[in-house]
């Protein structure tokens, strides 16, 4: 009997053991394709920027926020119609304070990045008014109506005809490149969308992955959620900005992260809460801070030197860690 027992625990044991190797790879596979679909979705934007004759930052504003924003779309659009408004809005905003702190951080800390003027005076002013939209909205009422997630919306149009207006005055001021230097309209649509799939899917299959393991190591499942999930939305624009920062496209890895928030806060908040108000009751008065103070730390911050450094870089990951750190005692 005794060694009956043992056998079965032992086969037990094994597939377990099997289970979690099988785990363990799938996470290392999926990384993989979300870093390569980066490198093909960045390239693909770079290419769109210089066929359009226009700036990577207006690219990254647009078209890649747009694009690794979808996450966020989805799982905040899902859970307002599920009548969970607290958990869509926290969602929007655990990611935007995920994209400012760590993204911006972990690119700086990877290579100093540029700051170009118009970010510092045209597009993290918009983020910055954005979240203290949102915040009033919410603490008006206790809930976003209809009527206001329909102003967010309207803001987050006129924040897209700015930058088509950009676009247009890049276009005149841009110099003629050489055909050779331009990627061809067939490349860059596959890269950008086979690379927006990868990152999609690879993120969401990796999430989903690392979250099971996590349940069998013994860790909570709020634990999971503030981490592995909240970081898991933000994953397709921490892996774009790493790579363009890599390369040394710096428009393109801040635009992909201010316009996010833009994004994130403007249309899927304001289209979410404009087809059913969201009420907003369990988000304390510190994450509203943070929301709020992660955009005015990274605008002084960028105003210092118009540079994010190094030490800069690893202010603002350890301003996002003491903030989680919180989170996970309260």
């Amino acid at each position: 009997m005794c060694s009956l027992c043992i056998s079965l625990a032992y086969s037990y044991l094994c597939r377990r053991f099997e289970d979690m190797i099988l785990e363990i790879l799938i996470i290392i596979v999926c990384f993989a394709v979300v870093l390569w679909g980066a490198d093909r979705f960045t390239d693909g934007a770079c290419g769109l920027a210089r066929r359009l004759k226009v700036s990577e930052l207006v690219i990254g504003l647009t078209v890649v926020s747009l694009g690794t924003s979808l996450p966020e779309f989805i799982v905040s659009f899902m859970s307002v119609l599920r009548g969970s408004g607290d958990m869509s809005v926290g969602n929007v905003m655990g990611s935007n304070i995920f994209n400012i702190l760590v993204i911006i951080g972990a690119a700086a800390i990877m290579r100093n990045i540029k700051v170009e003027s118009s970010l510092l005076q045209r597009d993290i002013p918009i983020c910055l008014a954005a979240s203290v939209l949102l915040c009033v909205f919410a603490y008006s009422g206790g809930s976003i109506a209809r009527w206001e997630g329909m102003l967010l919306v309207l803001f987050f149009c006129g924040y897209l005809y700015l930058a088509y207006r950009v676009a247009l005055k890049d276009r005149k001021e841009a110099q003629e490149e050489s055909k050779s230097e331009e990627m061809s309209v067939l490349k860059i649509l596959t890269f950008i969308v086979v690379g927006i799939a990868a990152l999609v899917i690879g993120g969401r299959v990796l999430v989903d992955t690392a979250a099971s393991v996590a349940r069998e190591w013994g860790v909570s499942e709020s634990v999971i959620g503030m981490t592995i999930l909240a970081g898991g939305t933000s994953l397709p624009e921490l892996a774009t900005s790493i790579m363009a920062a890599r390369k040394g496209s710096f428009g393109l890895a801040l635009g992909n992260v201010i316009g996010s928030n833009v994004f994130n806060i403007a249309f899927v908040i304001g289209l979410c809460s404009s087809v059913v108000p969201m009420v907003v009751t369990e988000i304390t008065p510190l994450d509203w801070g943070m929301l709020i103070g992660s955009v005015a730390l990274v605008w002084l911050v960028g105003f210092t030197s118009r540079k994010f450094c190094l030490w800069e870089g690893i202010l603002l990951v350890l301003c996002y860690l003491s903030y989680l750190t919180w989170l996970i005692i309260r």
